[in-house]
């Protein structure tokens, strides 16, 4: 069975019980691709630097044989201006390593772009500068290099910006005090998702790789 490699960060990675409802897409994807095995290495907090040079891409490797696939989002943490934080120049150098590690392995690297954070310019439209300038260097680096590119900042501009936005609000964290007993004060998270939040977007990432030039297209099983 054909491994599909995810790493990246919060908005993709499995949750400890403590932080529930907030869920990752990478806990909803095996439904849309059943012939898979999934290996969920997002981790909470990691840039594309600090992923790395936390050897987590080398754990990434050992998973990797001839036809698996790996996945690769980060961006919301390469905005961070701490010690995790880059450049764009950087943020495209950082995955650049990502793609050579894949192909080393004989496997195929997909980039994928940040979930949009839900942050609007207007009462209606959100921010098209959301994650900052990442999208487009990742983008940009995937024609470059030849890789496939999920664009999933664009499909959830679109798919939030056709909501009201206090029904957007819905798909991520956000609770009332004394809603959710891991949160008593409540919570109002504009990044991170909910289990609603997560399914829905592991679709849009299973749509676009419908869409997408490659074998795995074939083997997707939407609902």
């Amino acid at each position: 069975m054909e491994k599909i490699v995810i790493v990246g960060d919060s908005t993709a990675s499995i949750k400890e019980p403590s932080a529930r409802p907030e869920t990752g897409w990478g806990e909803k994807i095996s439904r849309y691709l059943p012939q898979h095995q999934i290996v969920n290495l997002a981790k909470n907090g990691r840039s594309s630097k600090s992923f790395i040079e936390e050897g987590r891409l080398l754990q990434a490797k050992k998973e990797l044989y001839a036809g698996d696939y790996l996945l690769i989002q980060f961006g919301h943490n390469d905005q961070k201006t701490d010690s995790r934080g880059t450049t764009p120049v950087e943020y495209q150098h950082n995955l650049a390593t990502f793609v050579q590690t894949a192909r080393q392995q004989q496997a195929t690297p997909i980039l994928l772009t940040s979930i949009t954070r839900l942050h609007y310019v207007d009462q209606q439209q959100l921010d098209p500068l959301a994650v900052g300038p990442y999208p487009e260097a990742m983008r940009a680096l995937a024609t470059s290099l030849d890789v496939v590119c999920l664009d999933l900042f664009a499909a959830t501009q679109r798919f939030f910006s056709a909501l009201e936005p206090q029904q957007a609000k819905t798909y991520f964290l956000h609770l009332e005090k004394n809603q959710h007993p891991n949160y008593p004060a409540g919570i109002t998270d504009n990044t991170h998702l909910n289990d609603q939040g997560a399914t829905a977007v592991a679709k849009l990432v299973a749509k676009c790789l419908t869409n997408a030039p490659l074998p795995l297209a074939q083997q997707v099983l939407l609902d």
